[in-house]
């Protein structure tokens, strides 16, 4: 979703109307650039994306509104939807405290959580790819554990970008059946030991070492309770870390602050686009809330682009440089996909951004054909239309509707050097702690195993 600092935009071009009177499919592409946090937009199903689009974007807008400026906001707002947000916070935050009376299940296998404190944009699921390529060069099978959320985007990018790898994808919302069928259909292998259990299953399914799992990593496993993990993995946006420190929908966090105390490892993502009293800020706020966990810096790096309709053929990045750009996207953290852009050196860069995981309509990829055509008769040149992979995973077929050369970023997340905190250290840092959580664990697993594959 679009988040608060989305209203810093500098040196990023906005395109121009068109010198003639424009016509009113016009008008509605020219408004269509993301919505300033300054100007709340209207609830009459006109602007871009329609009627959802436009609510989501104003329940985005409101959350990032900190209160000190909730004075500011027009008078509808403050007597009716903030009063109506913040109850359905505090309704979440109970369910959320329910939801952690269930009991807990632990896997054969170890545990990696990836999760999050606040909404979009922490770079989640780029953790859950690099952890995978990760445990795959060293040789351990890991099984992704995923809800599958909204359409499915994040699941059809890590399927596609991991095809070359062991990995395997597991998903649905009851995480623990999931994993359960699916060790019951690969068998595993202990990252310690070898249990009962193992010798049981590779007996009965006859399968090769090489194919058994050996790790989970659970996506978005923060709020997922039904399974004990070994690893607490937290990613956090150094550009907006946590808004304005309101529960959903009334603000950006899906946990208290205080939550960072069950983390062994926090993650600061995006953390090249933030300045440095951005992250020594951050930093202050994990050691106040978590003394003992280790803290990384990571970022997205751009390797090539490709086309929707040959994805196969990989473009060097360098391609963009003389190319007028059109950035499209539906995804957690705009911003960051733009400065990315912009340090990549296009000619100019122009800017449209939906909700995180909104789908192109009709209606929207009519919007992005006018801007194409806006920007063409500006320019004189070729329009480059550039999305996110997680736009492309969403629905390629949608953009390839579009009569304009689209092109997709792809990008790998990277650990950033830190004082002597690199790659290397990260993935010692996991391994340490699966070693150490590890040995206990297996003592409750042999007493669990078998509740897993027992009728």
């Amino acid at each position: 979703m679009m988040l608060a600092h989305q209203k810093e935009r500098p040196n990023i071009t906005a395109a121009a109307p068109a010198p003639s009177s424009p016509s009113r499919r016009r008008r509605k592409a020219t408004a269509a650039h993301p919505i300033s946090p300054a100007a709340a937009p209207s609830l009459n199903g006109d602007g871009y994306g329609g009627m959802e689009e436009t609510a989501r974007q104003l329940i985005a807008r409101l959350a990032a509104t900190p209160d000190s400026a909730v004075r500011g906001l027009p008078f509808l707002h403050r007597a009716l939807t903030l009063p109506l947000l913040s109850a359905a916070s505090a309704a979440l935050r109970l369910s959320l405290l329910l939801s952690r009376l269930r009991p807990r299940r632990a896997l054969p296998v170890p545990v990696v959580s990836v999760g999050n404190l606040t909404w979009g944009g922490n770079g989640k699921t780029p953790m859950v790819e690099f952890l995978a390529r990760s445990f795959h060069r060293l040789g351990v099978s890991p099984l992704i554990l995923t809800r599958g959320y909204a359409g499915g985007d994040e699941q059809k990018m890590l399927r596609r970008r991991l095809s070359d790898t062991s990995a395997k994808i597991g998903v649905g919302a009851n995480r623990t059946a999931v994993a359960s069928s699916m060790l019951q259909e690969y068998g595993f292998t202990h990252h310690f030991q070898t249990t009962c259990a193992e010798k049981k299953l590779s007996s009965a399914c006859k399968l090769e070492s090489g194919s058994r799992i050996g790790v989970a990593i659970l996506d978005d496993g923060m709020q997922h309770w039904s399974l004990l993990r070994d690893v607490e993995i937290v990613m956090v946006n150094g550009l907006a870390p946590w808004g304005n420190t309101h529960f959903i929908p009334r603000g950006p966090m899906r946990e208290p602050l205080s939550t960072l105390g069950r983390a062994d490892i926090v993650i600061i993502h995006n953390a090249d686009m933030a300045s440095e009293a951005q992250l020594k800020s951050i930093r202050s706020t994990i050691a106040d809330n978590s003394a003992t966990c280790s803290v990384f810096y990571s970022r997205l790096a751009p390797s090539h682009l490709f086309e929707v309709k040959q994805p196969l053929q990989r473009l060097p990045l360098n391609v963009l440089n003389d190319k007028i750009v059109l950035c499209v996207s539906a995804i957690g953290c705009p911003n960051a996909f733009i400065h990315t852009v912009r340090e990549i050196g296009p000619l100019k860069v122009d800017r449209l951004d939906f909700s995180d995981h909104h789908f192109f309509n009709a209606h929207d990829l009519e919007i992005i054909q006018e801007m194409v055509r806006n920007l063409m008769d500006q320019h004189s040149k070729d329009i480059i239309v550039l999305v996110t992979e997680k736009d492309y995973d969403r629905d390629p077929a949608a953009l390839r509707t579009l009569d304009a050369k689209v092109w997709v970023l792809s990008s790998s997340l990277q650990i950033m050097p830190h004082k002597e905190q690199g790659e290397d250290e990260f993935m010692g840092k996991v391994d340490e702690i699966i070693t150490i959580t590890g040995c206990a664990k297996s003592h409750a697993v042999d007493r669990a195993t078998s509740c897993w594959w027992c009728g």
